[in-house]
């Protein structure tokens, strides 16, 4: 019964810890027009370099038609551009619009500097711990899928 307490009181405390960091890096993306989690699209989007509209929707573990009326959103204020594959014209796939790159590598920068100016805050010992405890976590999660 201890062990069930002790598994919500992770869940809970993740939750808590989820919308801190989601808090957090919209800070990044304030006054932009951009949303979170149109920033974890972009995010995704850019380190895929070019991605399928369902698989954007698997990453993000949201239904097409959620992604697919975001990346609408996003299409409209020109940061992304869709293009449709040559080999089959029902596959339409999302990238960077070329003008957007470079305010891209901008939020970038500044998520990344955002995350370091946090985790500088925190001592070795703290920083190791949380490294190891989101690896636990990683793994569980993992081995629940299969």
């Amino acid at each position: 019964m201890d062990n069930l307490n002790n598994s919500t009181k992770v869940a809970s405390l993740f939750q808590e810890v989820m919308i801190l960091f989601k808090h957090s890096m919209g800070k990044v993306f304030e006054n932009s027009g951009i949303t979170v989690l149109q920033g974890m699209v972009l995010g995704i989007i850019s380190k895929e370099n070019r991605i399928k509209i369902t698989e954007l929707s698997s990453k993000l573990s949201l239904p097409n038609s959620t992604v697919s009326g975001m990346v609408d959103r996003l299409e409209k204020q020109g940061i992304v551009a869709r293009e449709r594959s040559e080999e089959d014209r029902r596959v339409v796939y999302v990238s960077i619009s070329p003008h957007f790159k470079e305010a891209h590598q901008h939020f970038r920068k500044r998520f990344k500097e955002r995350i370091e100016n946090i985790m500088n805050q925190g001592t070795s010992e703290d920083l190791n711990t949380i490294y190891k405890g989101l690896n636990t976590l990683k793994k569980l999660l993992s081995d629940s899928d299969k």
